[in-house]
């Protein structure tokens, strides 16, 4: 339940309604589902002396689609009524299960198709919704947020076209670089990080899970998922650790430099259990290589925790560093699309994000401060006082 108190002499900007795309209308309906129960329970809902209309609804999915030609072009298509709403519009740009016929050949949806749709979608509710937020809980072209040669900003151009489409806010998920925002520096725009869900996952799949310095510490992959790493460690009061990869700047596979090695820096990790906390699993080549090292490090238990499963390379890999004990959980968010065959296999978990998402678009809808929802603490503290008293 989100802090009601906030809400409870907030008028909404305007009635809330949700276009969830094809990628994430699972998610979207969990999302929606809980939407509904806070409306119930919201004090504006039962102050009959003021009722607002459209505030309690029994859902609030729109009736939207991105149907498509036989050439492969496609249109945005709004069935019901968004004048006068604040819509929020909700986009998994990595869902490549989806498929679409191109003169009878059948093509994967790519990200670069998702975020075509998602202007689709923009484009058919502009000038009637009074305020569009985007959802996109993967940020498109996220790591491609940078210039170090000569190439494209690809982030960046994709944030400015959408607030020149009208868009007044983006929400993303632990975004690759929270600074690419400065691309878009009159606009709003919101990464949220999972790090609650990730411990109330492991706490829930790992009976003899201990949060203390003597049993855990915080792993940092790479440089750049440090500050993940330095949050953990304080606020449960644990070491950290951090690896840095060496990479062959003379060479280019698959788009990036082949990392060499990855040399480690931190305490002794022996007989520990360690969490290994980064954005992304892309490839897993980076991830299990850190798993294998720590392994050799004589650590207890590596999980691995990640708001993203990409796993652009199979599971084969993870089957095996699994069955040989490199690895003891991998858990990410379901921010995105996950195989059916990934949820079956006995070292994953799942952090929902259903609940947290619905209530930062509640906190939006009536315009108010968000920092309750946008910082953890409060809640891994409870968690942890919960932990003790068990």
């Amino acid at each position: 339940m989100p802090e009601l108190k906030i809400q409870e002499h907030a008028i909404p900007v305007g009635p809330l309604k949700i276009a969830a795309l094809e990628g994430c209308r699972e998610f979207a309906s969990a999302v929606d589902q809980y939407l509904v129960d806070f409306r119930h329970n919201s004090p504006l809902h039962t102050d009959t002396a003021f009722p607002l209309p459209g505030y309690c609804q029994d859902s609030y999915l729109l009736n939207c689609s991105c149907p498509r030609f036989g050439t492969g072009e496609g249109k945005g298509v709004i069935s019901d009524s968004v004048r006068g709403c604040d819509l929020f519009i909700l986009v998994d740009v990595c869902n490549y299960s989806l498929t679409y016929s191109v003169c009878g050949h059948l093509n994967h949806m790519s990200p670069d198709n998702h975020f075509q749709d998602l202007k689709r979608i923009i484009s058919a509710a502009n000038g009637k919704a009074k305020r569009i937020t985007v959802v996109m809980p993967f940020l498109y072209e996220g790591r491609q947020h940078k210039r170090s040669k000569r190439e494209s900003l690809d982030c960046s151009l994709a944030l400015q076209e959408l607030t020149d489409m009208g868009v007044s806010n983006i929400v993303t998920f632990d975004a690759h670089d929270p600074r690419v925002q400065n691309a878009i520096p009159l606009h709003g725009f919101d990464s949220f990080m999972p790090t609650y869900q990730f411990l109330k996952a492991l706490v829930e799949t790992v009976p003899d899970f201990h949060i203390d310095s003597d049993h855990l510490m915080a792993i940092s992959p790479d440089e750049g998922a440090m500050e993940r790493a330095v949050y953990f460690a304080n606020i449960l009061g644990i070491e950290m650790g951090m690896f840095y990869k060496r990479r062959d700047y003379s060479t280019v596979i698959n788009g990036k430099n082949p990392i060499v090695a990855h040399e480690f820096l931190g305490a002794s990790v022996e007989g520990k259990d360690v969490l290994v906390i980064d954005d992304m699993i892309s490839s897993g080549e980076s991830m299990l290589d850190v798993a294998k090292q720590l392994k050799d490090r004589k650590a207890r238990r590596v999980f691995v925790c990640t708001t993203f499963g990409l796993f652009t390379d199979g599971l084969d890999k993870f089957d095996e560093y699994y069955e040989k004990g490199y690895i003891y959980k991998v858990v990410t968010t379901n921010l995105n699309y996950r195989t059916p065959e990934l949820l079956k296999r006995p070292y994953y978990a799942e952090a929902d994000m259903t609940k947290y998402l619905a209530s930062i678009i509640d906190h939006l809808n009536h315009d108010v401060s968000i920092s309750s929802v946008q910082s953890p603490t409060e809640k891994i503290q409870n968690l942890l006082e919960t932990l003790k008293e068990s």
